[in-house]
């Protein structure tokens, strides 16, 4: 079983570079069409979940969920986007990836679940579409390119949430196990 170390430590601080890295990928992803803002938690499944996932399978302790929510937080403030919407959710998934972990007692099934967990890491960020929308669309009118705004509001309706939601798990559960085979994580 891997507890922290010193190397550890140093490999958590790439995961969390990894797992921001990935998420801002997401984020600019989205950027490119207001399809692909709709469809940012699909995009997430399959390119955060992977990472969370080798970080939890590395270093079975507790914390790690933290310090990849801390360099998304981090993140927000350096490119000045720090606020309520974005910040607040970070902290509940980082929260509640570590308890499912320490219940689980760092074993793979926490692990799995703590990973697709995290893969909602932008929920703040996109999920304003269906819970602030005003604000959302105000927002994509001043920063985005003609015609963003109408598409991103014709993509987004109400079902959309749910299904959104949906498929970003089933796609965080087959990454993990992608990542799991390509990364030979230890069965416990």
């Amino acid at each position: 079983m891997r507890k922290w170390s010193k190397k550890n430590a140093l490999w958590l601080l790439l995961y969390v570079v990894l797992y921001v890295i990935a998420s801002v990928i997401v984020c600019v992803l989205g950027s490119l069409h207001g399809l692909m803002f709709v469809l940012y938690q699909i995009t997430a499944a399959i390119l955060v979940t992977g990472v969370a996932g080798k970080a939890f399978d590395r270093i079975k302790a507790p914390g790690v969920a933290a310090c990849l929510g801390f360099g998304m937080i981090v993140t927000f403030f350096l490119i000045q986007d720090a606020n309520l919407w974005h910040c607040v959710p970070i902290l509940v998934i980082a929260l509640l990836a570590e308890m499912i972990r320490g219940v689980c007692k760092y074993r793979s099934p926490g692990n799995l679940i703590a990973s697709v967990i995290m893969s909602f890491s932008t929920f703040g960020y996109y999920g304003q579409i269906w819970f602030n929308r005003d604000y959302t669309y105000t927002c994509a009118v001043e920063e985005m390119p003609a015609g963003y705004a109408e598409t991103l509001m014709q993509y987004s309706p109400g079902w959309a949430l749910p299904a959104v939601i949906i498929a970003g798990i089933v796609l965080s559960v087959l990454m993990y196990g992608l990542t799991a085979r390509l990364f030979r994580f230890e069965n416990e």
